[in-house]
This record gives structure tokens, C-alpha cells and sequence, in this order.
């Protein structure tokens, strides 16, 4: 594990490309307004059907220097293998005192891949326990105030969507920094929705949510908690 680095912002994902592809472009933004942004991937995404542990290491590192990130890591869980259990709860409440981040971005509940809702479970789960003060993990107490969730495409509640158009073409070469993944010739041998373009997929997707809200390209979040509005005239957009 890197030396822990304070952060505003930390993002937890099951596989190295997962934050990339989902909240990205987020990500990227709240760097560029000078935020200390960070990401932890709970596994090395060795099970996928190309590349391999150094591979996905080694391209999570370039994606991390695309997106400005202040800090990244890696629990060294076993993909496809992600448990909810006390002890890896326990792993992530570690990383939450240490880094100290004042929002978290999960992955959205509602998953196709069993890490992905383990790692959603595991995420929360570990910011109530970072803040108890007799718990047995590294460093102070310590609770983040505020947790989201990024939406993808199984899931329609969305509670609201950022504007990522000046993030867009950076978070494509972040989510392209994976070569393994999604060069060229890999992309044309994918088993997962064959004859599907990445960039294609997660730009229409984008589009689809920018319209929602008059921009170009969006990424959407979901909150479990209410948001509060003092003046609901001054809110953005517009409903007609």
C-alpha cells in the first residue's frame, strides 16, 4: 500500500478501471478545482479474461496520473473472491482514518457483478466502522460527511448529475491507459457485449445524461439520504 495521502474526495471500487469508467470524469473534475482526490480498488482485476496483476497494476498507475489523482491503492483482495466479512470492512475502515477523506463515492447497489455490490456493502460498512473509537484499526477515529454512489446503467434513481464535459476526453484516455482491457485487438476478441465500443458506450451514456440537464456530457450519482435546498427558486436547470 502507498503512503497515505490526506484527501477531500476518495472513490472505492471493486477493479482497477471501475472508478475510471463510472465516475471518472468526476473524478478528474474535482482535480482540476483543486481537490485531493484518491481512489482505492479492493482488487487487482486478476481474474479478468485479458491482462494479468502487473498489467492492471501498472496501467491503474498511468489512469491515475491522467486523472491527477492524489493518492491511489490496492487491498489486494482476490477478484471475483470479494467477501463481506469483518476483516476486509476492517482493511477499508483503515484506509478511511488514514486518508481522511470528507466524501466518499461508492459503486451503486444494484450490480451485475458480485464484487461490485460487495464492494458497495464493504464501502459503507467501513465508514461507520472508521469512526468508532474502540474498534481495533490504525489511526484516529474518523467518519466521512457525505457518501454517493455512482449510477451506471442498471439503476434509474438517480439523485443528481454532474457536468463532466471539460473532463470528458480525459477520462477517455484515463479509461484507455488500460490496454489490457480495451486496445484495439482486445476489444475485438471482448466475450462481455460483443461488438460494443467503450468509448462509444460510455460517451452515448454520458450524452444521454448531459441532455437530462442541458450539457454536452454527465455522469450520474445517487444519495440514500435526502438533499436539503433552503431555496428551491434558486435551484439549478429547469423543469420545462
Amino acid at each position: 500500500m502507498p503512503d497515505y495521502k490526506k484527501l477531500d474526495i476518495l472513490a472505492i471500487a471493486a477493479h482497477p478501471d471501475d472508478i475510471e469508467i463510472t465516475c471518472g470524469g468526476f473524478m478528474i473534475k474535482m482535480s482540476s478545482l483543486g481537490r485531493a482526490v484518491g481512489a482505492l480498488d479492493l482488487t487487482a482485476g486478476e481474474m479478468g479474461t485479458f491482462g494479468n496483476e502487473k498489467d492492471r497494476s501498472a496501467e491503474a498507475a498511468a489512469a491515475a496520473e491522467i486523472m491527477n489523482l492524489s493518492w491511489r491503492g490496492n487491498l489486494g483482495m482476490p477478484d471475483s473472491a470479494v467477501e463481506i466479512n469483518q476483516e476486509n470492512k476492517l482493511k477499508i475502515a483503515e484506509v478511511i482514518r488514514m486518508t481522511r477523506p470528507e466524501l466518499v463515492v461508492l459503486p451503486h447497489w444494484e450490480q451485475r457483478h458480485p464484487d461490485h455490490a460487495a464492494c458497495s456493502r464493504l464501502g459503507f460498512d467501513a465508514c461507520f466502522l472508521a469512526g468508532l473509537k474502540k474498534i481495533k484499526v490504525e489511526g484516529e477515529p474518523f467518519r466521512p460527511r457525505k457518501i454517493i454512489y455512482a449510477s451506471y446503467f442498471r439503476n434509474r434513481d438517480h439523485s443528481f448529475l454532474v457536468d463532466i464535459t471539460d473532463s470528458m476526453e480525459f477520462k477517455c484516455k484515463a479509461i484507455a491507459a488500460y490496454r489490457s482491457q480495451f486496445a484495439e485487438e482486445v476489444v475485438a476478441k471482448r466475450i462481455f457485449m460483443p461488438g460494443v465500443d467503450i468509448y462509444e458506450m460510455v460517451r452515448i451514456r454520458a450524452a444521454q445524461l448531459g441532455q437530462q440537464i442541458g450539457v454536452q456530457y454527465a455522469e450520474a450519482f445517487t444519495m440514500k439520504e435526502p438533499i436539503r435546498y433552503d431555496d428551491p427558486q434558486k435551484m439549478p436547470g429547469q423543469s420545462i
